[in-house]
């Protein structure tokens, strides 16, 4: 069997303010999506809008300092309503005067903030791992914090996280890279098989690990003080005092075992939007690896209700 044909590419395009930004389009037809990713995660992390069958015309970016993007000139445009420029750069490019956002970690404030500017660009909203707030409850978890913590004292705990980034993801970066190698000899075996690792039920087959061990050796090539730079800057986002104006259609996926944004902070964002629902898997806050078929399922009945 011969493997089918990629219709993925990517390209450079120049943002408003004349960064170069690195495009990640699936080259395929159906509901217009464009990622909002998580903070230096990659277009890997969602396999099932990936191949010409897909069903979806998917397009994401790479942020900026990140995955082949460059950093802006004035290196102080990296906060939240930089990235939504972007967002709306990129699909310009794709050729989408409307479509669902997806939004993970970070993402989610951006894909927020996206539908608060331009409510006739964004029909529907999937929002996970995340709020409308750029900062996390604590990142990393260095030690729980009780719910009566007052929230500036949350706010400070992931700045410190931030900062931290500096130090412990170069080691992080060194272990991940020692990840066997014998996961993308597996992917080549199924590739020349005619299998699509992305397509396969992820409870019976290899294809998560894979997965994963490519998604994380694409995250430990980031150059970690960058990458603090711009955790730091999202985390200044504020939480928009009129979430009630955001009258599209809303998906809020929380999981139980999230750390980095808690099942009530997420129930929560869902209760302050007015035409949301929440869905509540068993898993941490990389739900696009560990729930692909769930989330598939998700977008798609979102597209149904925003009527795409």
């Amino acid at each position: 069997m011969t493997p089918p044909e990629d219709p993925e590419y990517r390209e450079d395009l120049l943002a408003r303010d004349g960064t170069l930004l690195r495009r990640w389009d699936n080259g395929a037809q159906g509901v217009p999506v464009v990622v909002s990713n998580g903070l230096g995660a990659s277009p890997t992390a969602w396999p099932f809008l990936h191949g010409a069958d897909c069903g979806y015309h998917a397009t994401s970016w790479h942020h900026r300092g990140l995955g082949g993007s460059s950093r802006p000139d004035d290196e102080t445009r990296i906060a939240v309503h930089d990235h939504v420029d972007d967002l709306f750069t990129v699909m310009d490019a794709a050729g989408m005067p409307r479509a669902l956002v997806v939004g993970w970690s970070m993402g989610v404030a951006v894909a927020i903030e996206a539908a608060r500017r331009a409510p006739d660009r964004v029909a529907g909203l999937l929002v996970l791992g995340g709020a409308a707030t750029g900062a996390f409850r604590v990142l990393p978890q260095l030690a729980p914090l009780p719910a009566q913590v007052p929230e500036g004292v949350h706010r400070r705990a992931a700045q410190i996280g931030g900062w931290l980034l500096r130090v412990v993801g170069p080691p992080a970066a060194g272990l991940i890279n020692l990840l066997p190698r014998s996961m993308d000899a597996g992917r080549e075996a199924l590739g020349r098989a005619g299998v699509d690792p992305a397509h396969l039920d992820p409870t019976g087959s290899a294809a998560p690990m894979i997965t994963l061990a490519e998604v994380a050796r694409e995250f430990a090539r980031h150059d970690w003080t960058w990458f603090s730079r711009l955790v730091l800057a999202a985390a200044e986002h504020p939480t928009p005092d009129d979430l009630a104006s955001v009258r599209v259609p809303v998906t809020v996926v929380s999981g139980d075992l999230d750390t980095l944004a808690p099942p009530a902070d997420m129930g929560a964002l869902a209760a302050a939007l007015p035409d949301a629902r929440l869905v509540r898997l068993p898993g941490s806050h990389f739900l696009p690896l560990q729930f692909p078929e769930a989330l598939a399922g998700e977008l798609a009945a979102l597209a149904t209700r925003a009527h795409l």
